[in-house]
């Protein structure tokens, strides 16, 4: 029983520093995008 727990407490750990690694990188690419879209848009508007 206490291996089992071992290993199951290991699995969640291991996926929640994944999942948060995902996180910020599709935070930060959307991020990106939107701030470049922002600057193309204000860069069509000065034109």
């Amino acid at each position: 029983m206490d291996e089992q727990l071992r290993i199951i407490l290991i699995i969640i750990v291991s996926v929640s520093i994944f999942g948060l690694i995902v996180f910020v990188m599709v935070k930060n690419y959307i991020k990106n995008k939107i701030n470049y879209l922002v600057k193309k848009e204000k860069d069509k508007k000065l034109k």
